[in-house]
C-alpha cells in the first residue's frame, strides 16, 4: 500500500484483512488455505480474500458481552462497502472496499521488455527508498 502513498489506509485494511483471515482460521472448511488480493482500482482500493468453503458468512448483532461475532460489523464499518460473491464448489470471495486519498500516487514507468538503450534500467527507482509492488499471498 506505500508502493500507492495510501499510507492512511494501512489501519482500515489491516483490520479488514485481519477479521476476515480470523473468519477463514475459525470457520472455513474444509481447509483453511486462502488467498488475499490488494488491489487499486481508479479511487478504490479493493481487498478480498478466497477461500473454499462454499458457506456464505452472516452478520448477527453480538451481544454486549460475547467475546466474538463483529468481525464482518467491524469490517462493514471500517470500509466504504463490502460484500461476499460465491464461486460455487471453489468456495466464496468476502471483499470490501476503502476510498483512496485522491490522487493515488501514479505508477513508475519501467523499460519495455528487450529494451536496446544502453541503460535499460535508467528510468527505474533504486533500490534504496523504493517500494515493491504489491503482491497476493496465500496463508495456509
Amino acid at each position: 500500500m506505500r508502493y500507492w502513498h495510501l499510507d492512511p489506509l494501512i489501519d482500515q485494511a489491516a483490520l479488514g484483512v485481519t477479521e476476515l483471515l480470523t473468519n477463514v482460521h475459525r470457520h472455513a472448511e474444509p481447509d483453511k488455505t486462502c488467498t488475499v488480493e490488494i488491489e487499486l482500482l481508479l479511487e478504490r482500493l479493493m481487498v478480498s480474500v478466497h477461500d473454499h468453503d462454499p458457506r456464505l458468512p452472516v452478520v448477527h448483532d453480538a451481544e454486549p458481552f460475547e467475546t466474538c461475532g463483529r468481525g464482518l460489523a467491524m469490517v462493514a464499518a471500517v470500509s466504504e462497502s463490502w460484500g461476499v460473491q460465491p464461486q460455487g464448489d471453489d468456495g466464496k470471495v468476502v471483499w470490501f472496499t476503502l476510498s483512496a486519498p485522491s490522487p493515488a500516487a501514479p505508477l513508475p514507468t519501467y523499460p519495455g521488455y528487450g529494451s536496446t538503450g544502453a541503460d535499460p534500467f535508467a528510468d527505474a527507482p533504486s533500490a534504496v527508498g523504493a517500494h515493491a509492488p504489491a503482491r497476493s499471498a496465500v496463508a495456509g
